[in-house]
């Protein structure tokens, strides 16, 4: 996907892009692919690859859910960004908080944030099972998302202690999502979760399939969720 064909692409889902916009995606391919030789960020770093792969594919999410409010993003485990710097280039009256646990890959987010001229977005080092226990974030945010993460019933306490009830949990997936749903179905009912709707669709050009589900917080996730680190990759609620 060349910079005209995801320009083209967006603003046929309604996404129009200014040409500041458009400068940040170019300093992000840019940073991304400079920072990349010194560090493991991604495996893709060709150009038309990034935009579609990375950018494009983060962007998706807002042709199924309305990102043209403000509201508070937490992005578990972004790695090098995904999705919710794209989203917040798209959508900069978002705030966004991301968590990872390397600390090499938060550097890269910081420079990158300042590079890139982003206000209103907080990088924190930690794993999502402490993150998810502290009161500062637990039951914060008006939105969480994750892309390419761990499957469903992992993911799922990563990410629903984090939303208020009331918020909504964003789950970015691949082929696999109706298999993962149905053995994570115990897990977004346990920790405050209900399905509110999947979307199926392919992704343009290299049509390769990809899911969004949104789960709706109901209600408070029980106090002993999320287990300590380690815990829930281990032994999922399933």
């Amino acid at each position: 996907m060349n910079i005209g064909q995801f320009k083209e692409s967006l603003q046929e889902k309604g996404i129009t892009l200014t040409d500041r916009q458009l400068d940040q995606f170019e300093k992000y391919y840019e940073t991304l692919v400079e920072w990349n030789e010194k560090m493991n960020l991604t495996a893709i770093t060709d150009k038309e690859d990034v935009y579609l792969k990375h950018f494009y594919d983060s962007i998706t999410s807002s042709f199924y859910f309305d990102f043209s409010k403000s509201f508070h993003l937490c992005d578990v485990g972004a790695g090098a960004g995904f999705p919710s710097i794209p989203l917040k280039i798209a959508f900069p009256q978002i705030e966004v908080t991301i968590v990872d646990s390397l600390n090499k890959r938060i550097s890269f987010l910081n420079h990158l944030a300042n590079v890139l001229g982003l206000e209103n977005v907080h990088f924190v080092h930690d794993r999502a099972e402490t993150f998810g226990v502290n009161p500062e974030y637990r039951e914060n945010f008006d939105v969480v998302t994750a892309r390419a993460v761990a499957r469903m019933s992992v993911l799922s306490e990563f990410c629903l202690p984090l939303v208020k009830v009331g918020g909504s949990f964003i789950a970015m997936k691949a082929a696999s999502a109706k298999d993962e749903l149905e053995v994570g179905q115990k897990a977004i009912t346990t920790l405050g979760g209900k399905l509110e709707k999947m979307f199926t669709f392919t992704l343009p050009l290299e049509e390769s399939e990809r899911s969004i589900l949104i789960i709706k917080k109901e209600k408070q996730t029980p106090k002993k969720y999320p287990r300590k680190p380690g815990t829930p990759s281990k032994a999922p609620i399933e």
